[in-house]
């Protein structure tokens, strides 16, 4: 697999960690580059971890966690989603007085391991093509982590003009991209 391949595959690994870096992005105030890096140190070290884990266990285990892998990222995301809408509509005006904001580290954990849940499928494919597992996956996290800092940017720039709105937005989008990926593995949606 040549380096142009594992681009692309690293590209379209980390199109769920950028749409929801967008999403995280929407809801900060002011944007926190530490907590941007954060944001993009997570998706892009579970873009790392998974194909790893995927290579490791190769073909042995895959055909338990396949069955069950669209759910489990459906679930997470629909609930991550709901509970931004709900948050949204339910802000009290207290929080507004300019506390700092934090992260929520058990929800970024949880969309971590939800938009990364195809990388381990990937990691299963890498191990039949025998490519050098440290260099793939540290290029794909790598790239995950550029374009997910970047999503947290993109988003804040959003977020910051239509506060409130983007929130629901960004809720809507990520059950959105978790009823895409149960749809596509149930093969309802083809794309």
């Amino acid at each position: 697999m040549g380096l142009v391949e594992l681009f692309l595959i690293a590209v379209g690994l980390s199109m769920d960690a950028f749409a929801v870096s967008i999403c995280k992005g929407l809801g900060m105030k002011r944007l926190n580059l530490k907590q941007g890096a954060v944001i993009a140190l997570f998706f892009g070290g579970f873009q790392a971890l998974m194909p790893v884990i995927g290579w490791l266990l190769g073909s042995q285990l895959a055909h338990i966690v396949e069955p069950i892998d669209h759910w489990i990222a459906f679930a997470l995301l629909a609930f991550i989603g709901g509970k931004m809408i709900w948050d949204a509509l339910h802000e009290d005006d207290e929080e507004e007085s300019g506390e700092s904001e934090t992260l929520d580290l058990r929800e970024l954990f949880m969309l971590a391991i939800a938009t990364s849940i195809d990388a381990l499928a990937v990691g299963v494919t890498l191990a039949f093509l025998q490519v050098n597992i440290v260099f793939s996956v540290a290029f794909i996290g790598v790239v995950t982590f550029v374009l997910s800092f970047a999503g947290v940017a993109i988003g804040h720039q959003f977020g910051r003009r239509w506060e409130k709105p983007s929130q629901i937005v960004g809720g809507i989008v990520l059950i959105l991209i978790g009823l895409k990926i149960l749809l596509e593995h149930l093969g309802i949606l083809v794309l």
